[in-house]
């Protein structure tokens, strides 16, 4: 169990440490807090927990909740409307890009098309990409992009929408770097990190997008979820 007096810690490496790489570290670190003792035999629920008080009796009680993935609602290469419910029941793989990228981005779509075609077919698994540049990256546009990487059918959805939106649910919700920066090539920042999402909405992994070793990490903890589901 992470010990509460760890947690304001970890909130001020977050707000200081903004690229992926120390994200990545991050949570490599609050795994490894919230290991101790937890049962090994399953992934962690990655996240800061948070509070709901509802009524019992008559009276407000406050209870906290693992951190779950809120109500979203984008739009996909097909043209039509994506939300949490076109992934119910699924576990999944997040990931932030943009289509003119010229840095990263090309190396973790090699990396995640391996995670494309090993659990193609497979029901139970989908991909879901969010695009940081909606204003370039229209329908058509990422239409053409997951065409060009031989991409068919509606396993992997590339996602589109408000940009606002897309940063604050990157940010606060997959807890990965997404956000404009006139600095950076492109002029937009993100992560390159895979976010594993089981089928409760909750994290429960995120891993270096851009290594053959982080996407391998992530595969076996797809067939750890894959596994614990059926259990």
């Amino acid at each position: 169990m992470l010990k509460p007096s760890l947690i304001p810690v970890l909130n001020r490496l977050a707000s200081f440490w903004t690229k992926s790489k120390a994200y990545l570290f991050l949570f490599g670190l609050l795994f490894n807090l919230t290991g101790c003792g937890a049962d090994t035999d399953k992934l962690p629920v990655l996240g800061q927990r948070e509070a709901i008080t509802k009524l019992v009796n008559g009276k407000p009680v406050t209870d906290s909740i693992d951190h779950t993935i809120p109500d979203f609602a984008f739009i996909s290469q097909y043209g039509d409307t994506v939300t949490s419910k076109t992934l119910a029941n699924k576990i999944y793989v997040a990931d932030f890009f943009f289509t003119s990228c010229p840095t990263i981005c090309p190396k973790m779509k090699v990396q995640l098309k391996r995670v494309y075609e090993k659990y193609k077919g497979n029901q139970g698994v989908m991909l879901l990409s969010h695009s940081i540049d909606p204003a370039h990256d229209s329908v058509a546009v990422l239409k053409e992009f997951a065409d060009n990487l031989g991409i068919k059918g509606r396993q992997w959805l590339f996602v589109t929408g408000d940009r606002d939106k897309i940063y604050d649910i990157g940010q606060n919700s997959y807890m990965v770097t997404a956000q404009a920066d006139a600095t950076a090539p492109g002029g937009v920042v993100h992560s390159g990190a895979f976010i594993l999402v089981d089928k409760a909405r909750h994290v429960r992994g995120i891993y270096d997008g851009t290594t053959e070793q982080g996407v391998d990490k992530l595969m076996a903890d797809i067939d750890r979820l894959l596994s614990e589901s059926k259990s």
